[in-house]
């Protein structure tokens, strides 16, 4: 089966045929090259999916990976970082292995099909020439015959007729003779032509032309050919990273199966257990006989074993229900600040002036022991109001509940311990290298790195009492360092009050040896105050009234929680009176409110309003 001897007579339907083959071929690398596009598109989009939800560093996000299952999770999204790259090497190798090479041999076989046919056109137009001398021949020598006929017939006509002389039939002769060997000349050259026609006609259907189809044919095998092999390939590109993706897909399996409830259970406990006991049961409250309060020194534990009748709610459960209490009212007694006002400043220019000292830092008390004092002791709010004035969290993390102040501790002392290891480690470089200045001193000044040792050394010094501190409050925590005083224990529920002095003191921190906490305090007065009253506070609306307002004779920049900053002259309202403890509290809008000190504004108290006082 040969192109050369079947399709003799089809030059120009092999050469549309060669050309779809090339065009084939074409379309199949541009479909190559568009997979290679979206492979590469599909690795960047997963490459982005797993960026964007990879934990934040530094952010709250990388605690909550210690979970088994969020570790799960971030196995997956690494994996998958894995599998984009898979994709990728698909993209690259199919443009390396197929576009490039198949774009390669398209035009080398353009090239190819390009002389083929032009070799085949080169023979067609030869033979078309030898048809050409042929048929110029084939007519001369025709026309030749014609002429040597009419002259045998003119010169018999002359040769005929009596009154035609001799001269003239001599001539028609001639003529006649003339004609027949220009005819027999024709003839000669005709079939001359004729058999070289038909030589050139043989060997151009059974020689020339079968060979440029042949090398045709097998041009456009080796095309048919290519094609198999790059389809062939394309699938092994895929095959070859079957096995790497099978592998991602393992290790995502392999990290579900590693989630564990019981040890992500374990880390919730560990994440937010506080260290205290629930509170025990409410007392009876019997209302048919007279009570009367009573100062007593003994723990709040100590009067629930005991079922005192001092502790006295009115009848609601409010004083143990403290999570619940609303959230304006529970932050109004969070945020006002700790330390005293500033005084007025005395400058032409009042925003200049600081906003007064920073009171002596206070420890602060689980909120739990702050509300149950609360609970049962009115004159305490506004000592408890001030409890986070400042706004800075303590240093020893006595804000937080003691299993967590604990965690909080013994993290800061493995920072310091690395801290210090990692300035001993310079320091021990540094004296390394001092001492390799004194064996060879055109290396170096040794007195150069004294300056610089001794700075270690002094780092290495503050770090570790630093490190000190830190373990003697993380001891305390822990029980290991003894347990204070008795004196310091005191009934949370009742408390004995002085006459408060013009800032109000709060009561130090204090932590019994079974974890509880306790406040230390003063010897005071004797108070008898219902928790009734302070539950009453919390049923109010959310947003309190205004009940006057005030003009802001200074400017006070509000940099502590709880406090807002008023611009010289600013009108606001006030929707709360100076306590006593030197700050009056504002609204400026729905959303801003907070302590300004009463001495930097100027109060208008509106008489009808509810809680305004009456100045005589």
């Amino acid at each position: 089966m040969s192109w050369g001897t079947e399709l003799w007579d089809q030059f120009d339907n092999l050469e549309k045929h060669t050309q779809w083959g090339i065009d084939i071929l074409e379309k199949y690398i541009k479909f190559v090259k568009e997979r290679t596009e979206i492979e590469l598109s599909y690795a960047k989009q997963l490459r982005n999916l797993s960026k964007k939800y990879q934990p934040k560093k530094n952010s709250k996000e990388e605690e909550e990976y210690r979970y088994t299952a969020c570790k799960a999770f971030l196995s997956t999204l690494n994996e998958m970082n894995d599998y984009a790259g898979q994709h990728e090497v698909i993209s690259e190798n199919m443009t390396s292995q197929i576009t490039v090479e198949l774009a390669r041999y398209v035009q080398e076989l353009k090239q190819e099909r390009k002389s083929h046919f032009h070799d085949g056109r080169k023979a067609q137009q030869h033979i078309e020439t030898c048809w050409k001398q042929l048929e110029s021949s084939k007519r001369r020598f025709e026309r030749d015959c014609k002429e040597a006929d009419r002259a045998q017939q003119y010169f018999e006509k002359m040769d005929a007729d009596i009154n035609v002389t001799k001269a003239d039939v001599e001539k028609a002769r001639q003529q006649a003779q003339m004609r027949h060997q220009m005819a027999e000349d024709s003839k000669a050259d005709y079939s001359s032509i004729l058999q070289k026609f038909n030589h050139e006609q043989h060997e151009y259907y059974h020689t020339h032309i079968p060979n440029i189809f042949q090398k045709i044919q097998e041009m456009e095998e080796r095309r048919i050919v290519r094609i198999g092999e790059s389809v062939k390939t394309y699938a092994e590109l895929d095959r070859q990273v079957i096995p790497i993706i099978g592998k991602c897909l393992d290790g995502i399996v392999k990290a579900a199966e590693s989630i564990d409830p019981k040890n992500d259970s374990q880390l919730a406990i560990e994440a937010y257990k506080s260290g205290f006991e629930p509170p025990g049961d409410i007392e009876f409250e019997d209302y048919t006989q007279p009570m009367k309060r009573t100062v007593s020194d003994n723990s709040l534990s100590n009067s629930r074993g005991e079922g005192k009748s001092e502790l006295k709610f009115g009848g609601k459960s409010k004083g143990k229900l403290w999570p619940f209490i609303k959230k304006n009212k529970l932050m109004s007694l969070l945020t006002s600040p700790h330390q005293p006002p500033p005084p007025p400043p005395a400058s032409a220019s009042p925003s200049a002036v600081p906003n007064g000292p920073q009171s002596p830092k206070q420890q602060k008390e689980p909120l739990s022991h702050r509300f149950n004092e609360f609970m049962t002791s009115k004159p305490k709010i506004h000592c408890f109001r001030s409890l986070k004035r400042g706004g800075a969290t303590p240093e020893d993390f006595s804000n937080l509940p003691p299993e967590q102040r604990r965690k909080k501790l013994q993290q800061k002392v493995d920072e310091l311990n690395k801290e210090i290891q990692k300035e001993m480690d310079q320091r021990d470089a540094i004296t390394k290298m001092k001492d390799v200045y004194l064996k060879n001193p055109q290396m170096g000044d040794p007195a150069s790195l004294d300056h610089k040792l001794a700075e270690v050394s002094q780092n290495i010094e503050k770090l570790r009492l630093e490190a000190q501190k830190f373990e003697a409050w993380l001891a305390e925590v822990e029980g290991r360092l003894p347990a204070r005083s008795e004196q310091a224990r005191r009934q949370s529920g009742m408390y004995d009050v002085q006459n408060p002095p013009a800032v109000n003191s709060c009561a130090q921190d204090r932590e019994s040896p079974d974890g509880s906490y306790t406040e230390e305090q003063s010897q005071e007065s004797e108070v008898k105050v219902l928790a009734t009253d302070f539950d009453d506070e919390f049923d109010d609306e959310e947003s309190l009234p205004a009940i006057g307002t005030c003009k802001a004779l200074y400017t006070f920049e509000g940099q502590n929680e709880g406090t807002i900053s008023v611009v010289e002259g600013e009108t606001v309202y006030v929707i709360e009176e100076d306590k006593g403890d030197g700050w009056t509290r504002i609204r400026r809008n729905e959303d801003e409110e907070g302590y300004v000190p009463t001495s930097y504004v100027e109060v208008y108290l509106d008489k009808n309003a509810k809680g305004a006082k009456t100045y005589i």
